[in-house]
């Protein structure tokens, strides 16, 4: 065994309160530890104490031990415990050119083994990898965690050609690992989209979101409104496609249907609820909130792909209701002030319509057994009206008006994810002051706790952020081709997810990740 290994495997361990001492055995307990192999390996001259897997996200505690570790060959098979794993379990076959043998209980030299442990209480997405006597068992306490024990050893075969000898216990920090993506804007096909998908589950992220409504396009066929779909969309076909695969990688499609603002595609074919001033000018993108059919028509969505997209999140938009960017929005929109004044008293104000929107919608969405969650910029600071108390924090920016500080949030106890603008925004064009961020700058710079800017909150909320998003936006749609935005945000992907699933320092330098990366391409 070279230093470089050794140094490296214990160096993995000692950010967990882990190591790992020369002989193999525990220097102290941890909550990875795995009782069945810490142990003194078995003395053998034959091989070097094994190193640690090399993969993205890296394991995050590794038992080694003594011996050749495992490689497909042909023959080989790969077996399961439980039939809930057959997905899982013909999955990995497939990629590692092994035959699928389904359930079995015999043992034979080579085999892969998945299993359900029935640990409880355990985090859902761990899992427990053992390599030993020429054999592979992939456990967890349920299949999502087999599921990325598999990624695991997917990756160390395609990386090195095998597996190491000993123990790996891994699960996530954070349990919201997502990637967003402005579909509304610019239109992506289906076979791109399942692409990515498919590099996601690779990459253990479990959120796909999905941007389909805006003002430049409405992507998604409907049949309650097929007036406001643009010539450019996905089929339900196509879509159904893409929720049955994503399931199949146990990544979770949250849908976005964005209002009061941001609608333009539906008020193009409805103009008579577009949003208009006192001057009769009209308000783009903007749904007059103060019309019972502006929320009837956004319910019929809301309702239609809620049959649709069946998972359990639903993200409700919120954010640059371009009402509230006037000084004085009761005077600029005399109607809206009337109908907050009948809705909510004398004292009544814009703000106030906006947040009993959300909450109308939210009510909708709610009665679907949906988590829920808005952008940071649709809770209104001078609004008395209060957001409902279940609606989840995507916190993206402090930069708009009215934006508060996450800590405000945090404080009041809501739950918060992070979408800081600052390193996770991938916006086509690099419009304003964005640029195209870079997989390095969020590896060394970025944790889920920084949330907005380069600001880092304090650790005694780190449980209440749920994760984050890396998100690409298309404000100026044709800067780039579908495959350049894929090669663009390749490393930021990478870098956001190791960071997701383990915020303290890296083991490897951005140089040595990058090359990783390029390894197990």
């Amino acid at each position: 065994m070279t230093a470089g290994a050794f140094v490296g495997t214990v160096a993995l361990g000692v950010g967990l309160g882990f190591w790992v001492s020369a002989d193999g055995s525990d220097g102290k307990s941890s909550v990875f530890a795995d009782s069945t192999a810490t142990g003194s390996p078995s003395p053998t001259r034959s091989y070097p104490l094994s190193h640690a897997p090399r993969t993205i996200p890296a394991v995050r505690a590794h038992t080694p031990a003594r011996g050749p570790g495992w490689r497909p060959a042909h023959g080989e098979r790969v077996v399961v415990s439980d039939p809930e794993l057959t997905d899982e379990g013909r999955l990995i076959a497939g990629e590692l050119g092994l035959s699928y043998a389904g359930e079995k209980d015999d043992v034979r030299a080579g085999d892969v083994r998945l299993a359900l442990s029935g640990e409880e209480g355990a985090n859902p997405e761990s899992y427990t990898m053992t390599v030993r006597d020429g054999r592979v068992n992939i456990s967890g306490p349920a299949d999502a965690g087999v599921f990325y024990g598999t990624r695991t050893l997917k990756q160390e075969v395609h990386g090195g050609g095998t597996a190491p000898e000993g123990v790996v216990r891994d699960e996530p920090a954070k349990p919201r690992r997502g990637f967003m993506l402005d579909i509304a804007r610019k239109p992506y096909s289906a076979a791109w989209i399942e692409d990515r998908v498919r590099e996601l589950g690779d990459l253990k992220f479990n959120e796909l979101g999905l941007h389909f409504s805006d003002d430049q396009g409405f992507r998604i066929e409907s049949s309650s409104h097929p007036e406001i779909v643009s010539k450019d969309h996905l089929t339900k076909a196509q879509v159904k496609r893409i929720l049955d695969l994503a399931a199949s990688r146990h990544i979770e499609v949250v849908p976005e249907i964005d209002s009061p603002g941001h609608l333009g595609a539906v008020l193009d074919a409805h103009p008579d609820l577009e949003l208009r001033d006192a001057d009769g000018d009209p308000t783009r993108g903007a749904v007059d909130i103060s019309k019972d059919a502006s929320g009837a028509t956004v319910d019929d969505l809301l309702e239609e792909y809620a049959g649709l997209f069946s998972g359990g999140y639903w993200h409700l938009g919120g954010d640059e209701y371009q009402a509230l960017t006037r000084s004085d929005p009761e005077a600029s929109y005399p109607q809206l002030a009337a109908a907050a004044q009948k809705a909510f008293g004398s004292g009544g104000n814009v703000a106030d319509l906006a947040t009993g929107w959300l909450n109308d919608r939210a009510g909708t969405v709610r009665a679907h057994d949906r988590t829920m969650r808005v952008w940071n910029d649709g809770f209104f600071e001078s609004a008395s009206v209060q957001p409902a108390k279940d609606l989840e924090v995507a916190y993206w920016t402090g930069k708009e008006i009215d934006a508060r500080e996450p800590l405000v949030y945090l404080r009041a106890g809501r739950k918060v994810l992070n979408y800081n603008d600052e390193f996770l925004y991938y916006v086509l064009g690099e419009p304003q002051t964005f640029v195209y961020p870079t997989g390095q700058r969020i590896y060394e710079q970025w944790t889920p706790r920084v949330l907005r800017g380069t600001d880092t909150v304090p650790d005694r909320y780190d449980a209440q952020i749920l994760g984050g998003s890396f998100a690409v936006w298309a404000d100026i749609a044709n800067a780039q081709t579908q495959e350049q935005v894929a090669a663009g945000i390749r490393m930021p992907l990478r870098a956001t997810v190791q960071k997701l699933w383990d915020p303290g320092k890296p083991a490897l330098s951005w140089a040595e990740f990058k090359k990783l990366a390029d390894t197990l391409r």
